[in-house]
């Protein structure tokens, strides 16, 4: 009889326990969210530089020549304001046959196959303004997601890399990469080289 006692006992304890665990809802966990960027409208000016080049850059964004045994050249790195970024921007006088100058900006865009989900090009040909070359889009945890180059074809050469001040995580910088790119392909459309 005393088993009996001890088994209802039980019984009640657990019933209860039941009871008590169905009464409230079970907390979920939440999902990560990242930071909502409000960005500012795309307006653009033109560059008023020294150099063989110009474009129109977004005035949200400011550039610096770089300085090389004290003396300004046409390589820009152009800071991304709130984007938290840089581009690298360089200008070279080919010496070289143009395919060298080529070569060496798509091996700066293979470097990162690696991690790259995906490697989007997109051409620019302008003969009426001698502007031709390549846009990259490197989709996925990659440390640059956005190179290009551009060139006369004979004598000058450009090359732009797009690097964050953040570990790359597509997911949480798609909203950055869909406003750069915009401020990107506005800059090689508009892009012209100087007589």
């Amino acid at each position: 009889m005393n088993n009996f006692r001890i088994s209802q006992l039980f019984s009640i304890l657990l019933l209860l326990f039941v009871m008590a665990a169905c009464g409230e809802e079970m907390p979920i966990p939440k999902p990560p969210t990242y930071l909502r960027t409000d960005f500012p409208e795309h307006t653009y000016k033109r560059t008023n530089l020294d150099c063989p080049y110009s474009f129109e850059l977004s005035e949200a964004y400011n550039y610096n020549p770089v300085i090389e045994n004290g003396v300004r050249t046409c390589h820009l790195d152009i800071n991304l304001g709130q984007l938290n970024g840089v581009i690298n921007f360089s200008y070279i006088e080919m010496e070289h046959p143009l395919k060298d100058y080529i070569d060496y900006s798509i091996n700066k865009v293979e470097e990162h196959k690696v991690k790259a989900d995906a490697i989007e090009d997109k051409q620019f040909l302008h003969p009426e303004k001698r502007v031709f070359g390549t846009f990259f889009e490197l989709k996925g945890n990659v440390a640059s997601p956005f190179q290009f180059y551009l060139t006369d074809s004979t004598n000058r050469f450009v090359s732009a890399v797009v690097y964050f001040n953040a570990r790359p995580n597509y997911d949480s910088l798609r909203p950055s990469l869909e406003y750069l790119k915009q401020d990107l392909m506005h800059l090689v459309e508009t892009f012209e080289w100087k007589k």
